[in-house]
């Protein structure tokens, strides 16, 4: 069985959706070949099911946020832009609200409303659809690319944009095939790796803490000489380590340095607002206090229920002490431990349990003007199939919106 279009998209992702969205609105005729049983599986599962599709920042700020691919993504963003993604989904029926860290999700909190929108205006161009369709291979036969589609069927089409996805979260369908095809068509690609995963760590404690959220703190990693340290925000114990968003957006970076240095010291700042001096006399005061307490007892105004004891035991306070028989040292050492809890990071969760995957086909063999292959005219790239990857918040669907946009509007070109 063999049939021809004009674009053939491969991936119905964000990037798959969007550019043969905006290759059928140019006029073309286009297929979309998804893997799945139904398009956008990845963007149901992002923002808790909420779908954080964009941000409200700035250009630049979308630049930096991407690191040394940034640049590559300026022409991309500046043609289609969180403002014109916003109007795109308002011309389907979707409004979309800006939240805290002017990230932007759908106004009724539901991610299948995303993709909803994205399937009926693929129906209204006429795109034609295939589902549970597994790409194996692409061939160059004079003025078409050839399509294997599984065993028994074969597409033709002029021009073909890869939109595969990354390795990332497999449950989705993001197997990493779209980079077998392009390496297979000379194409390099750097090294994968996990974006915004999970960290685990060395100190088997964590298992008595798994689901517990720390809010208003901040993380330090060091390793050598290299340090970084987050911003104020929520992490999140697991059976196996840490997660939530301020470790998501700098594991890429911790990974680095555990690569480099086998594993990194992590210090947790309980009480980021107060200085060690503040917290120290705020203490002072309530041992004054308050001296017949149980030491115990006091901590219930710092701390959640569930890490006193540990917290204690680190601090090599018995849990039964009185606040009088709290020593200045002692004192000294709780407030030491409010302001750097210890943990050492030594690894991640398999990229398979990543949201993004670092890494992808390089964007030196990629035009920025077009996201056409400088080594294969006619086959173009969009989404997380190209290297980079950016911090949660909208950034990254971004991406993948906005690199679609441009390959099906410069295939269709």
């Amino acid at each position: 069985m063999s049939e021809s279009f004009d674009i053939a998209v491969v991936g119905g992702g964000a990037a798959g959706a969007m550019a043969a969205i905006r290759a059928a609105e140019l006029g073309k005729m286009v297929i979309l070949i998804e893997r799945n049983d139904s398009i956008g599986k990845k963007i149901l599962i992002t923002g808790k099911g909420r779908c954080n599709i964009t941000n409200s920042a700035p250009i630049e700020t979308f630049i930096e946020k991407f690191g040394t691919s940034g640049k590559f993504l300026r022409t991309a963003l500046y043609k289609f832009f969180n403002g014109d993604l916003i109007e795109f989904f308002n011309s389907c029926g979707l409004e979309m609200k800006v939240e805290r860290q002017g990230r932007v999700f759908p106004s009724d909190d539901k991610a299948r409303s995303v993709v909803e929108a994205l399937v009926r205006r693929l129906i209204d161009l006429g795109v034609k659809i295939v589902y549970s369709a597994r790409l194996t291979s692409i061939k160059i036969d004079k003025e078409y690319f050839k399509l294997e589609i599984g065993t028994e069927r074969t597409i033709s089409a002029k021009k073909v944009i890869l939109a595969t996805g990354g390795a990332s979260y497999r449950a989705t369908g993001s197997s990493g095939d779209g980079f077998v095809i392009a390496e297979k068509m000379g194409h390099k690609i750097i090294k994968l790796k996990p974006g915004l995963v999970p960290l685990t760590t060395n100190q088997e404690w964590v298992k008595d803490l798994q689901g517990l959220a720390l809010e208003n703190i901040r993380i330090t990693f060091e390793a050598g000489k290299k340090k970084l340290v987050s911003e104020i925000g929520e992490l999140m114990f697991t059976h196996f380590g840490i997660s939530g968003p301020l470790v998501l957006d700098l594991s890429g970076d911790v990974m680095d340095m555990v690569e480099a240095h086998k594993a990194v010291n992590v210090f947790i700042d309980l009480k980021p607002a107060l200085t060690s001096e503040q917290l120290d006399n705020r203490l002072l005061r309530e041992f004054k206090s308050s001296g017949k307490a149980q030491f115990k007892s006091i901590m219930k105004g710092y701390l959640p229920q569930r890490l006193i004891t540990l917290f204690m035991t680190l601090a090599g306070i018995d849990p039964e002490h009185m606040v009088n028989q709290i020593t200045q040292k002692a004192r000294r050492e709780v407030v030491k431990l409010f302001k750097a809890l210890p943990l050492t990071v030594k690894g991640s969760l398999a990229i398979e349990e990543a949201m993004v995957t670092g890494g992808g086909v390089s964007i030196s063999q990629i035009n920025p003007r077009t996201m056409e292959s400088k080594l294969v005219p006619g086959l173009y790239f969009a989404g997380e199939i190209i290297e980079g990857s950016a911090a949660s918040g909208g950034y990254n669907l971004q991406q993948a919106f906005s690199t679609g946009h441009l390959a099906g509007e410069s295939a269709a070109g």
